[in-house]
């Protein structure tokens, strides 16, 4: 048994919030981007957040500390666009790697940094390789006027996500996790990379989360909660949740109904509520936190935390309000049609 494993049997885990808000806050421009390694860079680079691991590490570095002061068990790496596919919008595919390699090494660094500042905290911390979605898609064509094109192959997606992979594991995470899934098909691929990446060798836990992206009640490439979840779950991850796209109060029923379906544990970290009509996010830490506490008082999660819009302040209400409650025991489900 992993320790993150062990750790889920005694408590709530709390994962962090956004990257993306909170880089926001330093209004970086093109050249901290840059930096001196890039400064002759043919293409802006302005908005690749993951390449600030490698020429503004100190700023990510400071994001994870702020996370894990708030009380976060659980930092992810800035790494959600970290792959030759996606990194092909500013002509860094050859970065892909090492930007994961950046990536992982800052959180650890950061972990580091708190056990320094807070030897009285003893409980274990986390690092979570973000494997995010890509903005090419195996399930859907780009062109409505062809719907049988796609814009890459099985192999491809498995080959970028093999890539990061590498990168993510030899920087030193924990745990890997298959995030904002809307398309089943990339997962797929990504758990198949991650599966013959550790063929002959031990396995780092997997944890993979999906997006229902409205009222639906359904990912992007169309699939249910149930569906997505059966399509996954040979991966025997340690836990599946959802996260992004909704707000806690939208995502209440799924949560409510992947608790009582999933052999596993679950996660949720859901937007800081629907954006508003200017894209940001209005809603604040103690409303977020009062739904997710009502999901861990009625015994639906195991990890829990924020996307889009959430900040420290969101991440620590959330972490006093779950701090005294059990988590989620896993249900005895099934096996066999009746």
């Amino acid at each position: 048994m992993s320790l993150i494993h062990e750790e889920l049997e005694k408590r709530i885990l709390v994962i962090d919030g956004a990257m993306g808000t909170m880089i926001q806050r330093h209004k970086l421009e093109e050249a901290d981007y840059r930096g001196e390694r890039f400064k002759d860079w043919h293409l802006d680079v302005k908005g690749n957040n993951d390449l600030l691991s490698i020429t503004k590490p100190e700023v990510i570095i400071g994001i994870h500390l702020l996370y894990l002061e708030a009380g976060a068990d659980i930092v992810e790496t800035n790494t959600f666009s970290s792959t030759v596919i996606a990194q092909a919008d500013y002509d860094m595919q050859a970065l892909a790697y090492e930007m994961n390699v950046a990536s992982a090494q800052c959180a650890r660094k950061a972990i580091e940094q708190y056990k320094v500042l807070h030897p009285e905290d003893t409980k274990p911390k986390f690092v979570a390789g973000a494997i995010g979605p890509l903005n090419k898609t195996l399930s859907l064509s780009p062109d409505v006027n062809n719907p049988g094109y796609r814009a890459v192959t099985f192999d491809e997606v498995v080959a970028a996500y093999t890539e990061q992979i590498k990168g993510l594991v030899e920087g030193g995470v924990d745990v890997l996790l298959v995030e904002t899934i809307f398309d089943t098909l990339n997962a797929k691929a990504a758990i198949f990379a991650i599966k013959q990446f550790f063929r002959g060798k031990k396995e780092l836990p997997i944890m993979i989360s999906g997006t229902i992206t409205d009222a639906s009640g359904r990912t992007l490439s169309g699939q249910t909660l149930e569906a997505f979840y059966i399509s996954v779950k040979h991966a025997n991850p340690l836990s599946i949740g959802l996260n992004c796209a909704l707000g806690a109060q939208e995502m209440r029923g799924h949560i409510e109904e992947l608790s009582g379906i999933a052999a596993c544990y679950t996660s949720s970290y859901p937007n800081a509520g629907l954006p508003n009509a200017m894209g940001e996010y209005d809603e604040q830490p103690h409303q977020t936190a009062h739904f997710i506490e009502e999901w861990a008082q009625n015994g639906w999660v195991n990890i829990v935390g924020g996307c889009c819009g959430t900040t420290p302040d969101h991440i620590k209400h959330i972490a006093d309000h779950v701090r005294t409650i059990e988590p989620r025991r896993l249900p005895v489900l099934e096996s066999e049609l009746v």
